[in-house]
């Protein structure tokens, strides 16, 4: 059964050069997380990457700039590197079109030139969408200056993944510290807070009426829903009351949301996600490199969880197949 991976990052050496002379605050998390053997991993495109592949039992992996992104640069330098990365990200596909698909990396400081990166990344270069990490600075995605960049993946009918990032320095000195150096920044990123912020996201996006003003417009999460999604019973009905929405928010979960499971092989995680967003709407991914390990855990997660042959199918390959089958 063809396996489709669509969380699966890069990170090439100009991206890392903007970051460290961007001014700060800098992401606290990449320093280490992205060194290393990891750091070898996110700039392979090539033969190793594909040797670790073959290992996993992974078909095809759908390439994407690892967190932050572009999301802290200066506008003009955050396109320039989009530009670069999705470039970088074509070709990758292009040595191996059976083996590699992209999401863009998107210059959302630049508020014009995100949704024009985001068409040509599509349109000439055949990416499939984009992956976004959350917020730019303090403008979460429902920002007024967002919204063309939204609309314009609506319009074309690509998904944007929301990924996680490290939250304001404010946040993380009100809710992530007092513990000890190590514990705080482990809270405040991928033990908890970078998920609340991912999911955050979906949940603004959804207050704020963007999709129903976007009804098309499709999001993935990461991360078996990024914490909220098993709080979406108690949010719905929060929303029902609070909300002037078109529908409640358990419909906008079922129609303009994908969920992944990020490299996380739990059973239990995926039922209830598929009894949230059915299992049309889950996507398979390993989050690799961060969360590789020797020992073949994808293909055997895949074989081995309580899925009936469609929705097994779907989960491998079908769902993303169907969503991004506009674009070959």
């Amino acid at each position: 059964m063809r396996l489709i991976a669509i969380e699966e990052h890069i990170l090439p050496g100009a991206v890392r050069d903007a970051w460290s002379a961007a001014p700060p605050p800098h992401d606290p998390v990449s320093a280490f997380a992205d060194g290393g053997e990891a750091g070898t991993r996110l700039a392979d495109l090539g033969e190793g990457r594909l040797a670790l592949m073959d290992e996993q039992g992974v078909d095809v992996q759908v390439l994407s700039l690892t967190t932050p992104g572009l999301h802290n640069l200066a506008p003009d330098t955050a396109v320039e590197m989009a530009q670069r990365v999705n470039d970088l990200i074509a070709e990758t596909c292009v040595r191996h079109p059976s083996r590699f698909q992209g999401f863009a990396a998107l210059p959302t400081p630049h508020a014009d030139a995100a949704p024009r990166e985001l068409e040509r990344a599509v349109r000439d270069l055949g990416l499939k969408g984009a992956l976004l990490c959350g917020r730019t600075r303090e403008r979460h995605l429902d920002h007024p200056d967002m919204r063309p960049m939204l609309a314009k993946a609506a319009e074309l009918g690509v998904p944007l993944f929301i990924h996680p990032q490290v939250p304001l320095a404010a946040v993380r000195d009100a809710n992530y510290s007092g513990i000890s150096e190590k514990a705080d920044l482990a809270l405040a990123a991928f033990g908890l807070g970078w998920h609340y912020e991912a999911g955050l996201q979906w949940i603004r996006l959804a207050a704020a009426g963007v999709f129903d003003e976007l009804p098309d417009l499709q999001i993935i999460l990461g991360h078996w829903g990024e914490v909220v999604l098993f709080y979406l019973e108690r949010t719905s009905a929060v929303f029902e009351r609070a909300l002037d929405l078109r529908r409640p928010l358990a419909d906008y979960a079922r129609n303009n949301l994908y969920v992944t499971g990020s490299g996380m092989w739990s059973e239990a995680y995926l039922l209830r996600c598929l009894d949230i967003v059915g299992p049309e709407r889950l996507l398979f991914s390993t989050d690799f490199p961060y969360q590789y390990r020797e020992g073949g855990a994808p293909r055997r997660f895949l074989d081995e969880v309580a899925l009936d042959d469609a929705a097994r199918i779907g989960f491998a390959h079908g769902n993303w197949d169907r969503l991004t089958g506009a674009r070959g």
